[in-house]
């Protein structure tokens, strides 16, 4: 089990399951989203994830059709992002958790929309759309 919180500890949640692989998405809207070169997400069931405290900080946008963010109304840290089309899945804004994490990041998603200004200089796969395990990563 995690622990996590926002910025201001307003929202504090809990994870009742390991976190799965660490991707890092360099998409434009996460880019946006963040105020960084990428986000560090980690997809979870939505049942895994509880809401310890700051239900009225809560607040979601929806940043494209399907696409929802949620992020703390006080302190503007997102906390986890989902989608109509992947049902029961949250990606957790893997920053927020607190200690130690077993997970390790396995992939670059959307570097064909990365920054100029951010080199990927690990040897971690990149793919130039959506992380996938079936796709060839870019060469």
């Amino acid at each position: 089990m995690y622990t996590g919180s926002c910025l201001c500890g307003g929202i504090r949640f809990r994870i009742e399951a390991e976190l799965a692989p660490i991707e890092l998405c360099h998409c434009q809207q996460c880019r946006k989203a963040q105020g960084t070169a990428f986000a560090a997400n980690s997809p979870i069931r939505s049942n895994a994830f509880v809401l310890v405290s700051g239900d009225a900080l809560l607040a979601q946008y929806e940043s494209s059709p399907g696409k929802t963010r949620a992020f703390c109304k006080r302190c503007g840290s997102p906390i986890f992002s989902s989608r109509t089309s992947v049902p029961g899945v949250l990606r957790l804004r893997v920053g927020l958790v607190d200690g130690s994490l077993a997970a390790q990041a396995v992939a670059h998603a959307y570097v064909a929309s990365r920054c100029n200004w951010w080199p990927i200089t690990d040897s971690l796969p990149q793919y130039p759309a959506a992380y996938s395990t079936k796709d060839p990563p870019a060469s």
